[in-house]
């Protein structure tokens, strides 16, 4: 590695900037003091976009930044330590927009040398970009135009003559001005939300492309080789090990199924009549063929599948995910579970969010059932629940912006002050994101995650697992709220959601995966110091960590108060705090969202003031935030 990495343990030591206008790139060291307060990944991201994207930068101009962060430990042996995030102010909420990806992207990033990419401008020509030790080149890509994530890969693979080269890819749907596509990486793996690639393509770029030769260096082998060894001896023994390597996060069909809370209908109820045809023990025991893991990580969580007979014989991939599968199940009214897995593959390979595109299918659904919108209105499409010709039609209008899709590209609060008529009230969305595939109406803490999340409407800023578990005595331990393990109540959620923002906030800024950091509680905050400490060769300590992490959830608050967002922003769909759960929702029957209360507690926590939401002076200075302040 060049430009003075050698002197660096952990991270590469390096950032690069890449100018699309005048086709240079420079390489710069990367800033100690920024990884010190940020870590790495997301917050290194953040930080950046603070600096270098004022309000005045609109999502879709050359000014803005779009960026790629890897963390300390990416590359390394850490499970599931191979993560990316790819950032920029976001086309589809007008906001910050963030999202990451996992698979193997993130530690070619790191042996190539480079912490981040900051990309800016705009290219007169379709490109693509080539990264490797000595720097980067822009490649001509206009023979790519218009080709699918898949496509795209094998042919900068073939070009270059390296299948070693990771690729993350801008597809069709991009291309075409779907704000809620997204940067997607080995085939499967997407950066999905918030609309990255289409931020990307606005840029003309088609494809960023890595391939490194070099190694990621730690500072104490004796001690991050004990402190791996530790981590992973946790991930063994974990109860959750096992159901996670077998089925991964489509076990949650049939969980939240049982529960009442699953997505179906498009939120109309809280169970699925098909449960069992889509769930994720029906694929695993249909469709799976063997697991499938990221860079370095002990639990197999994604698998590789193929359909047989039907229809869809022959169709072949990775996944899906528990958003796919019950986006394109039970949110749509759909029971074909082949069916699902080929509007997942479709999505995949245009480059779309399975959330979003679930949600505004499912939102143009109820809004026919509500005799909203016509058959007439639909390009003459047959709009019941379920209607698998339907919705494998609407993917395709989506990515092309055809007819009806033109409507639904720009998200669903767009499509629905398009359509007006009172559709608004039926759009699920919070600050312009679309909601996941889980009732929040039984789940009251990731509700209010939701409300609060940085990004919109976003599970993955915060995930408060806890409240599923029941514990109450652990609850009063460590949240001080017995109700805090209770997923029906609102107390206690406010310190429960800031809790787990801070979790998620280590995740994405060490690019570890949130299913073993969050979830399984594997590297709790003095672990994560010794961890960081061994390979970094700085001493970094317990309150240390939980301070950067602090520190990004109030850097992203000021970000968006500057924009011009507070309070009255963290809000929920009218659905879920006006609208009790039907009886057929079982033990979520008659729920709703308290959101309010929930609110006035968690600002209390965070320290910040309870009318406005936005943090309080003494907040920011106690993190070091003086300058960034609203």
């Amino acid at each position: 590695m060049k430009t003075g990495a050698e002197r660096w343990c952990g991270y590469a030591g390096r950032v690069l900037r890449v100018d699309l206008d005048t086709g240079r790139s420079t390489i710069e060291p990367l800033d100690r003091e920024a990884a010190r307060r940020y870590l790495g990944g997301r917050g290194l991201n953040m930080r950046v976009l603070y600096d270098e994207v004022p309000p005045e930068v609109e999502p879709l101009s050359p000014e803005n930044r779009l960026m790629f962060a890897t963390g300390p430990l990416v590359g390394t042996a850490v499970s599931g330590a191979s993560r990316v995030n790819v950032s920029a102010r976001s086309p589809l909420t007008g906001i910050l927009g963030d999202s990451n990806a996992g698979g193997f992207f993130g530690p070619e990033l790191k042996y190539a040398g480079f912490d981040q990419v900051i990309i800016r401008g705009r290219a007169s020509d379709l490109t693509y970009l080539l990264i490797t030790e000595e720097g980067a080149c822009l490649r001509p890509a206009g023979h790519l135009r218009g080709l699918d994530v898949w496509q795209t890969q094998q042919a900068i693979r073939a070009e270059l003559g390296d299948e070693g080269v990771q690729v993350g890819v801008a597809g069709p749907a991009a291309e075409n001005g779907v704000l809620f596509a997204g940067v997607f990486f080995n085939l499967a793996r997407p950066a999905a939300r918030t609309g990255m690639g289409a931020v990307m393509a606005a840029k003309g770029l088609k494809a960023v492309a890595v391939r490194g030769r070099g190694a990621v260096r730690v500072a104490d082998r004796a001690a991050f080789d004990a402190a791996v060894a530790e981590a992973d001896a946790a991930i063994f023994a974990h109860p959750e090990y096992e159901p996670r390597k077998r089925l991964g996060t489509t076990r949650l069909v049939r969980a939240l199924h049982g529960l009442g809370c699953l997505a179906s209908f498009h939120f109309r109820t809280g169970r699925f009549p098909g449960v069992d045809r889509v769930s994720g023990e029906h694929l695993a025991a249909t469709y799976r063929l063997k697991g499938k893991a990221c860079f370095g990580c002990n639990i197999p969580c994604s698998r590789f599948f193929r359909v047989d007979s039907g229809p869809f014989a022959g169709l072949a991939s990775e996944g899906p995910e528990f958003e796919g599968l019950a986006g394109f199940s039970s949110r749509v009214g759909n029971d074909d579970l082949a069916l699902a897995l080929r509007a997942i593959d479709m999505c995949n390979r245009y480059g779309m969010d399975v959330i979003s595109t679930s949600e505004v299918i499912s939102f143009l659904m109820e809004l026919a059932e509500a005799g909203i919108v016509g058959p007439g209105e639909a390009d003459g499409l047959d709009l019941r629940w379920g209607n698998g010709r339907t919705i494998l039609a609407l993917i395709e209008k989506i990515c092309r912006r055809e007819g009806i899709g033109e409507v639904l590209a720009g998200g669903v609060r767009r499509a629905a002050q398009l359509i007006g008529r009172g559709s608004e009230r039926y759009a699920m969305h919070i600050k312009g994101m679309e909601v996941f595939q889980a009732d929040p109406r039984g789940i009251k803490g990731y509700a209010l995650g939701l409300a609060v999340a940085s990004r919109g409407g976003d599970h993955l800023r915060s995930e408060p697992w806890f409240e599923l578990t029941g514990n109450r005595e652990e609850a009063l331990r460590r949240f001080g709220v017995a109700e805090a393990a209770e997923r029906l109540a609102a107390a206690g959620k406010g310190v429960l959601v800031k809790h787990y923002e801070e979790r998620c906030a280590l995740a994405d800024c060490l690019e570890v995966c949130k299913n073993t950091l969050v979830n399984m509680e594997i590297l709790p905050y003095d672990q994560a110091a010794r961890l960081l400490s061994a390979a970094t060769g700085w001493e970094f300590s317990e309150e240390e960590v939980r301070d950067a992490c602090e520190r990004l959830v109030n850097l992203e608050r000021c970000y968006n108060a500057r924009l011009g967002l507070g309070r009255r922003d963290d809000t929920l769909p009218e659905r879920f705090t006006r609208e009790p759960l039907p009886p057929d929702s079982g033990p979520s029957a008659g729920s709703v969202v308290e959101l309010d209360r929930m609110l006035d507690e968690y600002y209390r926590a965070r320290g910040w003031d309870e009318s406005t939401g936005l943090p309080k002076k003494e907040t920011l200075s106690r993190l070091g935030l003086d300058r960034p302040a609203p």
